[in-house]
C-alpha cells in the first residue's frame, strides 16, 4: 500500500503509485464529508453512483477510508471526523456480514434520505434530511424481526434497541426523526432475533 495524499491539485498524483499496489484514497472521506454536510449542495442522492463516476480510483487499486492521522491534524483531507455518531463496532461488523454482497435496493427521497442494500445479507436507511423519514422500502433480506445495530446490538435472542419487522416480501416500514442522535438504522443477517 502507498501512502499519497492526492485532492486533485496536487502535482504528485496517486494514480503514479497504482503500480505498485493500493494507494490512499483520501477524496473518498473528503467528498463524503462534503455530501453528508450538505455543502455547496450535495445531497446523499447523488451518492447513487459513488465510485469511479465520481473521479475517484477504481476500487481494486483504492484504499478508502474517510479518516485518518493525517485528517485529524488538519493535512489530507483536513478534516472533522464524518462518521463519530455510528457505533464503529457494529458497523465493522455490518460491513463484514454484507462483505462481497452486491449494492441492492436503492431508494431516495431525491433529497438527504437514502436507503440501499447489500445483497440479501444486510440494509441500512439514513435520513439526513430536515424533516422525518417514513417509508416502506424494500430491504431484500429474508421476513423476521431484526435488531437495529445502530441503537443497540442483539444480545442472544433480546435486542437492546429498535427493532425491525420486514415482511415477507422483504419489505419493512421505516421511520427516523430527523432530531434523533444518530437518524439512520441498520439492519443485517446476523441481526435477525
Amino acid at each position: 500500500m502507498c501512502a499519497v495524499i492526492d485532492l486533485g491539485g496536487e502535482p504528485i498524483k496517486a494514480s503514479e503509485y497504482t503500480g505498485l499496489g493500493r494507494v490512499t484514497e483520501f477524496k473518498y472521506g473528503a467528498k463524503l464529508g462534503t455530501v453528508i454536510r450538505k455543502w455547496n449542495g450535495e445531497k446523499l442522492s447523488y451518492l447513487s453512483n459513488w465510485g469511479e463516476g465520481w473521479g475517484f480510483m477504481p476500487s481494486g487499486k483504492a484504499l478508502a477510508f474517510v479518516d485518518n492521522h493525517n485528517n485529524q491534524r488538519g493535512h489530507g483531507a483536513g478534516g472533522a471526523s464524518i462518521v463519530t455518531f455510528w457505533d464503529a463496532r457494529n458497523m465493522v461488523i455490518f460491513r463484514n456480514v454484507v462483505n462481497g454482497q452486491p449494492l441492492s435496493n436503492w431508494w431516495s427521497n431525491g433529497g438527504n434520505q437514502v436507503a440501499f442494500g447489500r445483497g440479501n445479507r444486510g440494509f441500512i436507511v439514513i435520513n439526513n434530511d430536515n424533516f422525518g423519514l417514513d417509508a416502506t422500502l424494500n430491504t431484500g433480506l429474508p421476513g423476521g424481526t431484526y435488531c437495529d445495530v445502530i441503537s443497540g446490538q442483539k444480545e442472544g435472542s433480546r435486542c437492546t434497541g429498535k427493532q425491525v419487522q420486514v415482511g415477507g416480501d422483504g419489505r419493512a416500514t421505516f421511520k427516523i426523526n430527523n432530531s434523533e442522535e444518530d437518524p439512520l438504522i441498520a439492519i443485517h443477517a446476523n441481526s435477525k432475533l
